[in-house]
């Protein structure tokens, strides 16, 4: 039998965390984001520039984000980042990159793109496969949560859930984790954002961004204020999305990765055993 038996009330009790089907869309997305972060970073590379608003151009001057590089007067060339006007040298990394003696202009370096090469119409193949990949995960994850119950126990957060916050946050400064049956409110508010936010904004930006969705949809890059302004919201919400990753790698680590990962493998969870009874 799993769990603690009741002649022993220390023992952590192995309890059923996750079903299936969110075991299963967790790691279809880890690979779908990882294709679509390298793939979506050499799509980038071929206009190493964003944007706000429907037009762009040398014309133009509503570029908030730029890559390239300079020729410096001793006849060496450094790499150039300029954010909202402000220029910042980044030879090696971003605007000029690759090994010694075969370095050439580019806006993200050959280790963080799919293919390492420039070729546009590769990156843009992949992405669009493992793009759509994650619309199907999605919704499949969606209806599940709902007919399970996962997403109003688990994502939603509760008025109960918002009044124990600011606890919560003290326990994870001081890096004190509780191993519960049901996530934490900072949980459920980052997977909330994640999966009900910033996944549906990265999907319509991206849409926006292609001709045919602009022909049967045409309100849909008004929403967001022009091609330009949809290309720049979905790179930042890309990088939301890699920032939200690390943070969770990091509390992985923190909280017990054994634990952790056995249950997004198994769905099998131990939990301490004063919190059985918690909701």
């Amino acid at each position: 039998m799993s769990g603690a038996s009741s002649q022993d009330p220390t023992a952590r009790q192995v309890i059923k965390r996750q079903s299936i089907w969110t075991r299963l869309t967790h790691w279809v997305w880890v690979i779908c984001l990882f294709f679509l972060l390298f793939t979506g970073l050499q799509i980038f590379n071929a206009h190493p520039s964003l944007y706000i608003g429907q037009q762009s151009g040398f014309e133009f001057s509503n570029s908030i984000l730029s890559m390239g590089a300079v020729r410096n007067p001793d006849g060496s060339i450094s790499g150039i980042t300029t954010i909202f006007g402000h220029r910042f040298d980044t030879t090696g990394i971003f605007g000029y990159s690759g090994p010694e003696g075969q370095e050439r202009v580019r806006g993200f370096p050959a280790w963080a793109t799919i293919p390492s090469y420039q070729d546009l119409g590769t990156g843009r193949v992949v992405h669009l496969f493992f793009g759509w990949l994650l619309v199907g995960t999605m919704f499949v994850w969606f209806v599940a949560s709902l007919i399970n119950g996962h997403l109003r126990r688990d994502i939603i957060p509760t008025g109960t859930d918002i009044k124990s916050l600011p606890s919560d946050v003290a326990a994870h400064a001081r890096l004190k984790f509780r191993h519960t049956r049901h996530y934490n409110v900072l949980q459920k508010l980052s997977y909330g954002v994640v999966l009900l936010i910033l996944f549906p904004l990265i999907v319509l930006t991206g849409l926006s961004m292609s001709p045919g969705m602009n022909a049967a949809w045409p309100w849909l890059i008004e929403i967001f204020g022009g091609r330009q302004t949809a290309r720049t919201i979905h790179f930042i919400t890309m990088a939301l999305l890699v920032g939200f990753f690390i943070v969770h790698i990091v509390m992985v680590l923190l909280a017990g990765p054994l634990n952790t990962m056995r249950s997004m493998v198994t769905g099998k969870y131990r939990i301490d055993p004063e919190t059985e009874g918690e909701k």
